[in-house]
């Protein structure tokens, strides 16, 4: 398997100038701690028992970033689909709280890593991130959040923009207001997951590409779990599953599937914009998302506009989403009409019932970490280190975070009819300004 076609993989340069991870597994090892999947969340494992001096070995079904790690629109956000008020109002203060540190804690976690393995190429930017409110009920409830965790949790890294410093900054009309979050930034994702490949493996981490895990059963002895791929075998004590919305590849992870809706994300990247747009569009450099509930983002990238969304009507290689992003894209910005699209591509994102990341133990000798809902640069940085500590035996606080056993998605078989008539319905709201 190969990474998608898209603006990440152009600007990441030929596959063969990149630091090989080697050869798929072609033989049987043991390790103390067995991880599935090379994306952030395995990476960030890794790197934890590494920090440990615990022994793992990682198994990945395709190449490096092929997967979501490889295909996200690159923003790092200190947030979760349900707001700080919200949590509070459902489970208290405390939690939201720690659920607040959490989120934060996550943005740390990709500082922490790009520093330390100097991933220059990644060209992490802490420019922040604008919510940008469609309606005056929109701009409402966001400065009502912003309020609320400024005098709840004594955050004060969101302040409230008004329609003349939103238009000013992105360029376009068609927004109220906003809210920046200014612990928040831009990455380009590919080269951060390389870098923390290459990063891994210069420390003696043991990598393999293309070597789908077929199977998992049992085994006696401290080597609790065979794992079976095509040419070779790992026996160990404990396994990380870090497959997320790409977990139905084989039968040894498709159960993980049943915790998640996977939901398509689609981005389109244009052609170089001409000088005095470039100067007009964005002109922070920040990222960008919409208050509507089919929530389109973009941001600046190599001189390009880069803009995405989810489509749930679509599947990987289908055109339609791609039109109708560009569509949305010249809505917000009319003198983008003219402007050609280079780049389009899509992939899943992993969803949950409750729309918050899930990380726990399906059993005593497999643990999981998988559902960021669409926020996943940061939070998967960090959960999949808390993953490698629960693994380990360990307790790290995780709040509503932390999930014992599977919970599946009730009327899991119906989740792609599910997903589009809720995707339709929302987008009738969005039209009507509701």
């Amino acid at each position: 398997m190969q990474d998608a076609p898209s603006l990440w993989r152009a600007m990441a340069g030929p596959l063969e100038q990149r630091v090989s991870m080697g050869a798929p597994l072609d033989r049987d090892l043991v390790t103390e701690v067995a991880i599935v999947g090379a994306g952030y969340t395995g990476l960030a494992a890794a790197y934890a028992l590494q920090k440990r001096g615990i022994g793992s070995i990682v198994l990945d079904a395709g190449e490096i970033g092929w997967g979501a790690s490889g295909r996200n629109g690159g923003v790092v956000s200190s947030k979760f689909r349900l707001s700080f008020p919200l949590i509070a109002r459902l489970h208290g203060l405390d939690t939201a709280k720690t659920m607040h540190r959490l989120a934060h804690d996550g943005v740390r976690a990709v500082e922490q890593l790009i520093d330390e393995f100097d991933i220059g190429r990644a060209q992490f930017e802490h420019t922040g991130s604008l919510r940008c409110a469609h309606t005056e009920r929109a701009l409402e409830s966001i400065k009502s959040e912003a309020d609320w965790v400024r005098t709840a949790l004594g955050d004060r890294s969101m302040t409230v923009q008004s329609r003349a410093e939103v238009t000013r900054e992105t360029g376009s009309n068609g927004f109220v207001g906003g809210v920046l979050s200014a612990d928040a930034g831009t990455i380009l994702p590919l080269e951060y997951v390389r870098g923390l490949a290459a990063g891994l493996v210069r420390r003696g981490a043991e990598i393999y590409e293309s070597s789908p895990v077929l199977d998992m059963h049992r085994a006696p002895g401290h080597w609790g779990v065979m794992l079976r791929t095509s040419r070779g075998t790992v026996r160990a004590n404990q396994v990380i599953v870090a497959t997320n919305a790409y977990s139905n590849l084989t039968a040894a992870t498709s159960p993980f599937t049943r915790e998640l809706v996977p939901f398509r994300s689609a981005m389109i990247a244009t052609e170089r914009l001409p000088a005095e747009l470039d100067a007009k569009l964005m002109v922070e450099r920040r990222s960008y998302t919409e208050t509507r509930r089919m929530m389109k983002w973009f941001r600046k990238v190599d001189g390009r506009m880069l803009f995405g969304g989810r489509d749930a009507f679509g599947k990987e290689g289908q055109t339609a989403g791609l039109d109708a992003l560009r569509r949305a894209m010249v809505a917000l910005f009319p003198e983008l009409a003219g402007v050609r699209v280079e780049y389009g591509w899509s992939g899943y994102v992993g969803m949950t019932f409750n729309a918050l990341p899930r990380v726990g133990r399906s059993d005593e000798r497999t643990t999981f970490c998988l559902g960021y809902n669409g926020a996943g640069v940061a939070m998967a940085s960090l959960l999949g280190q808390h993953a490698a500590a629960l693994a380990l035996g360990e307790k790290p606080e995780l709040a509503l975070l932390a999930q014992r056993g599977l919970k599946p998605v009730p009327f899991h078989s119906l989740r792609a009819p599910g997903v589009r008539v809720v995707a339709a319905w929302y987008k009738i709201l969005d039209a009507m300004g509701a």
